[in-house]
């Protein structure tokens, strides 16, 4: 999904059952007039303070406006800050060590790649319906975040 704004652009905001692949977020950012391109890759660890075990996965839910919100947010963002966006988001089983969520934040200066990459994550923690299952090596299984 693509949105475009006066002055920022998103090429698109997408929650997907699929592998994330950051160097396509970057190609999509990129061009002759950004001279800065932040890159946010979120990865499953395999520790988390609240679990008592290691943890082994997590399973991501997304509510089925999931994607339209972060769009909608991704376009207030690129509006603000002038940044040309791409940013996705997996839900499904992930295990140790996989993509979650990539955000690629272009603009002709850092500071506004940077403050887009920032605002993304922030607002998608707060703000998009998606919730995760953390399961860990106890076969012990909580949701994260409600």
């Amino acid at each position: 999904m693509t949105t475009d704004s006066a002055t920022g652009r998103v090429v698109h905001a997408r929650v997907v059952d699929e592998p994330l692949d950051v160097g396509e977020h970057l190609a999509a950012v990129a061009g002759p007039a950004h001279g800065a391109i932040d890159v946010f890759v979120g990865t499953i660890r395999d520790h988390d303070p609240d679990a008592d075990a290691s943890v082994v996965r997590l399973e991501y839910e997304a509510h089925p406006d999931a994607e339209g919100m972060m769009n909608a947010l991704a376009g207030q963002v690129a509006l603000n800050t002038g940044a040309t966006v791409a940013i996705s988001h997996r839900y499904g089983t992930l295990g140790v060590g996989d993509v979650a969520v990539v955000i690629a934040s272009a603009a002709p200066h850092r500071r506004e790649a940077l403050e887009a990459t920032r605002a993304l994550i922030e607002l998608i923690k707060t703000e998009v319906p998606i919730w995760k299952r953390q399961t860990d090596a106890e076969g012990r299984s909580d949701w994260v975040g409600l």
